[in-house]
């Protein structure tokens, strides 16, 4: 295996670590456990599932810490296509790390009022639970505006290499506007949530980047047009 597929497993390896804990964080366990109209739902829910919502914290911190590595090993990957944009595509997906686990403080102060005795008032314990709720929430809107940003540049990287496939270029530039539309979306009206475009915008981003992430691990960095005989 020559260097640059040895590179391109890594990349893959690290993209499916980010992709099954952000599913599990992002996704599953608020799910199961998060009751938007309902605080004491949700309290109790938390409580009575204490170890699936700190798991759900380590998950995140898993997450955020192979988000740091995998555009690094990205940049390997695709610099020699263009090192400007390689370099940019670095620099916006670090920067989302920090604000991510700087936010993860909203889900350590739950746990700090899951510890109060049983018989303290609870209707405040749980207005206090959907507070930093919605404030973990909101920084992960912001959050979302870099995981939105640095898919365009690595989109453009994608679409402009000889061994990945051009398609999975488009869908990761695309689900940069995906991210965004929906952040400015959600930021300027308060009933754009209830819309439903956001559930079909996250679609191009799932799109690009799950299949971005398997194409690795599988395929790795083989030249994608002698795989499909589109180079004949």
């Amino acid at each position: 295996m020559d260097n640059r597929n040895k590179m391109a497993r890594i990349a893959g390896l690290l993209y499916l670590v980010v992709v099954i804990t952000g599913m599990f964080s992002l996704a599953y366990v608020p799910k199961q456990l998060f009751v938007w109209d309902d605080p004491a739902k949700t309290f109790n829910n938390i409580r009575g599932n204490e170890s699936l919502f700190r798991m759900s914290l380590a998950s995140s911190v898993i997450c955020y810490i192979a988000f740091i590595f995998l555009p690094v090993v990205l940049y390997r990957l695709l610099r020699s296509v263009n090192e400007r944009q390689a370099k940019v595509m670095a620099l916006l997906a670090i920067i989302s790390a920090p604000i991510s686990f700087i936010n993860l403080q909203n889900k350590y102060a739950i746990l700090d009022l899951l510890a109060v005795p049983k018989n303290a008032d609870l209707s405040g314990l749980q207005n206090q639970v959907m507070l930093y709720l919605n404030q973990y929430n909101n920084g992960i809107l912001i959050t979302t505006i870099f995981w939105g940003l640095w898919l365009l540049p690595f989109g453009y990287l994608v679409y402009k290499s000889d061994f990945l496939p051009r398609l999975l270029g488009i869908f990761l530039m695309l689900g940069c506007f995906g991210y965004l539309i929906n952040f400015f979306g959600n930021t300027l009206s308060l009933g754009y949530g209830s819309t439903g475009i956001p559930g079909y915008l996250r679609i191009l981003p799932a799109i690009g980047e799950i299949g971005t992430c398997l194409w690795l691990l599988c395929a790795g960095a083989k030249n994608w047009r002698s795989i499909t005989g589109r180079g004949r």
